[in-house]
């Protein structure tokens, strides 16, 4: 995750290194268990783009299915502990320090994108943006997996806000066809242990 839940009463942020100065709470140290069953139901396929990708987790699942795979993130921090990661697991990935609002600037499509925490974070414009981003990247056909804090969730996780299914029926309203919205969570590695989220699986039409 690029950007992510941080409880409301902490020092915020600077900037996306700010968030890896220390481990994070979403930064489980290995996929979140609901990518994870995706990856195993053989739904993750072709070229693979993890969007706020953070120390890479679920970009090194897809490259251990054999996947081309690439993560992008604003935070150089994280994104050495993924390489660093990918060295110890004798993986061939690619990670680039990019914005992920602008997807299209990479100059590639991919088959599937990933996000796990980042379209939570965009609202207004910058989430217009992300969208319009990840069309363009995404040929006919293409899968979009994401987990994002849902408004089932109680909490209160600062910059982040909380979707509700009409916010993604709203979202992805031209060019996608929903395919699922289900009640999911994202691990923490803190208390309270998890974050009410949904699991939104989308085409691209």
């Amino acid at each position: 995750m690029s950007v992510s839940p941080h409880r409301s009463d902490a020092t915020a942020p600077r900037g996306p290194d700010d968030l890896y100065a220390t481990p994070p709470p979403w930064d489980i140290g290995r996929p979140q268990p609901a990518f994870l069953a995706l990856a195993e139901e053989g739904a993750i396929r072709g070229r693979v783009l993890d969007a706020g990708c953070g120390t890479g987790e679920h970009v090194l699942m897809a490259a251990a299915l054999g996947l081309d795979a690439t993560g992008i993130d604003l935070a150089a921090r994280a994104l050495r502990t993924a390489e660093e990661k990918a060295r110890a697991r004798d993986l061939t990935v690619r990670f680039v320090r990019h914005d992920a609002r602008q997807p299209a600037d990479l100059g590639e499509h991919f088959d599937t994108v990933l996000d796990c925490g980042l379209f939570h974070v965009f609202d207004g414009e910058d989430r217009t943006a992300y969208v319009g981003g990840l069309r363009s990247v995404l040929p006919q056909g293409g899968r979009y997996f994401m987990l994002c804090v849902s408004d089932r969730e109680r909490g209160a996780w600062g910059t982040v806000h909380k979707v509700t299914r009409g916010d993604i029926q709203t979202a992805f309203s031209d060019g996608w066809h929903i395919d699922s919205v289900e009640p999911s969570a994202i691990e923490l590695s803190v208390a309270p242990g998890h974050v009410e989220a949904w699991l939104v699986t989308l085409t691209r039409t």
